[in-house]
């Protein structure tokens, strides 16, 4: 019976809108999420208890010296997420199944009660995202399947650190942390693209401020090499993104399409290779491009960094007051989904809807 109403929850957190009719996906993001709490362990007991490797440990108390900065210096939520660990058996918490049709950029979604529509469907197990992948591609539509290290429950749970957390370093780790707790901070329905923009800007912001305090000049100069690296990374996404879109918004037969974008994903992997020639450390996106390339995996990335652009704008016009920008930021909730990217694309500051 304990169990009874954290299944109610997940109910109405993960239950398609269309009245569940999908019961095997229901099922198993109720079971997935279960798991996940039924095996938490409080963070303070494990160190005091020295019951994990040293690296671990010494990771796990770096985690509460990031929540207690992120909710003091940043703003952020202060509840009872990342004070509990939980050690997963794979590499990744969640795998997301982006898709969009052939000759388009609309990404397809899956829409649920409470958190609304999202450009993405996730699963517990891996081969359950690719099982629905394989249908989906059968029907025509381009896919990717990305792993997750973490997730935001909105606040409906507390969120704990996953070992899949704990793998690429204290930079992403903090990162990480700060992005997922953005989420419980200004979370707007029915926007995918808007969320996780504000998120990373936060991240980013939170990064920033982390490094300056907590870690040497050299710690500071290596993120922004590799955010430099990155933002390289994305504008060749969004340039050919762009050159795609259209593409297919053209009077062009689809045969000629087809064609076209062929030769458009072609040369994007060309100039990518043309830049990093003789870079050692511009590989680090060389995977991403050798595992091929469609519109799917495309929107994976500009789901994330689309309007980055445009909150940084704003965080600037707030003069970097975090407080200032949470504010701005969350009038966008009263404009509409044209409204919102209108006034991120154009740069004004001034939101009003």
């Amino acid at each position: 019976m304990a169990r009874y109403p954290a299944l109610i929850i997940m109910l109405f957190i993960v239950c398609p809108v269309s009245g569940c009719a999908s019961l095997s996906y229901y099922v198993q993001s109720v079971n997935g999420q279960l798991e996940i709490l039924q095996k938490r362990q409080s963070i303070d007991v494990l160190i005091k208890n020295q019951s994990l490797s040293q690296e671990t440990l010494a990771q796990l108390a770096l985690v509460i010296q990031i929540r207690n900065f992120a909710i003091n210096e940043l703003g952020l939520p202060d509840n009872n997420s990342y004070l509990d660990y939980v050690e997963l058996e794979s590499d990744f918490v969640v795998w997301n199944v982006f898709a969009t049709p052939e000759l388009s950029l609309q990404s397809r979604e899956w829409c649920y009660l409470i958190v609304g529509c999202l450009d993405y469907r996730g699963y517990f197990k891996e081969k359950a995202a690719y099982t629905l992948a394989n249908e989906l591609e059968i029907q025509g539509y381009d896919v990717f399947v990305g792993g997750v290290s973490a997730y935001s429950t909105l606040g409906w749970f507390a969120d704990p650190v996953l070992s899949s957390m704990l793998r690429s370093g204290d930079a992403y780790l903090a990162r990480v942390i700060f992005h997922e707790l953005a989420h419980q901070k200004i979370y707007i329905k029915d926007d995918t693209e808007i969320n996780e923009a504000f998120a990373d800007t936060v991240a980013d912001a939170g990064m920033r401020r982390w490094l300056a305090n907590n870690s040497s000049p050299l710690s500071y100069e290596q993120y922004e090499k590799d955010q430099a690296l990155e933002d390289e990374f994305v504008g060749l996404v969004l340039r050919y993104r762009n050159q795609l879109d259209s593409l297919y918004k053209s009077d062009m037969p689809d045969p000629e399409k087809r064609l076209n974008k062929s030769a458009i994903l072609k040369k994007m992997i060309n100039e990518y290779k043309q830049l990093n020639t003789g870079r050692e450390e511009g590989a680090r996106y060389a995977a991403w491009f050798a595992t091929g390339l469609n519109n799917a995996k495309m929107m994976a990335v500009v789901t994330y960094r689309r309007y980055i652009t445009g909150f940084k704008k704003i965080l600037l016009a707030a003069e970097d007051n975090l407080e200032t920008f949470y504010h701005l930021a969350e009038q966008l909730r009263h404009c509409t989904h044209e409204q919102r990217r209108n006034i991120l694309l154009s740069g004004n500051i001034h939101i009003s809807c």
